[in-house]
């Protein structure tokens, strides 16, 4: 995908599910400035249990269309990373206007992704 794309999903022209990583990362001035609802998920294509989250993460998006939904390619390395912390993969950052409201590392259900996206519907 060209630079143009990504940074369109980082602006929010997307409000579906996010299939491909970003390899070019928003900066964290960026994502503060995103207005509107925001799931950051963190991780990286080969990752098996960022893979296994896949399905979990779009059940729970196909309730909430309003939510911007952008991964990124995280790796050492990685400023925006970093600078949430992100330890594990995958990492999901719910965010209304710029704040983090939660956060869930490694879903094992939808329900529980689907909370934190009422969460942040509510904050």
């Amino acid at each position: 995908m060209p630079n143009g794309g990504k940074r369109r999903a980082a602006q929010g022209v997307s409000m579906t599910v996010t299939h491909d990583y970003a390899t070019i990362e928003p900066s964290r001035s960026e994502v503060d400035a995103l207005p509107g609802l925001t799931l950051l998920e963190f991780g990286s294509p080969w990752c098996g249990h960022c893979r296994r989250a896949q399905p979990l993460i779009a059940d729970a998006l196909a309730s909430h269309a309003g939510v911007r939904h952008i991964k990124i390619a995280d790796a050492s390395r990685r400023r925006l990373g970093r600078s949430f912390g992100v330890k594990l993969w995958p990492t999901l950052v719910f965010l209304k206007d710029g704040r983090e409201i939660s956060r869930l590392v490694r879903p094992t259900a939808a329900d529980a992704i689907r909370t934190a996206l009422s969460d942040i519907d509510h904050a």
